[in-house]
């Protein structure tokens, strides 16, 4: 389960989040690559912009479901 405290400084403020478990599979930028972005020089997924849209945050929530690590976070706000 992810932990708001090791969340990635790279993550933009909102509901949803990625902490330092993330293993750079690829899974949650696949299956919503406008809202999650790979950090090059570290190997990791961050949120780099929040969902607007109910489709978008369904497909970040599935990217939260299907994360293999438990990385993806939702603080609920």
């Amino acid at each position: 389960m992810a932990d708001k405290q090791d969340k990635w400084p790279e993550n933009v403020p909102g509901e949803f989040y990625v902490d330092d478990q993330c293993i750079d599979c690829d899974l949650c930028r696949e299956i919503a690559p406008e809202i999650f972005k790979r950090e090059d020089n570290g190997g990791y997924s961050y949120v780099a912009r929040q969902p607007q849209t109910n489709e978008e945050k369904e497909l970040a929530r599935e990217a939260l479901e299907s994360c293999p690590v438990g990385a993806i976070g939702n603080d609920g706000r």
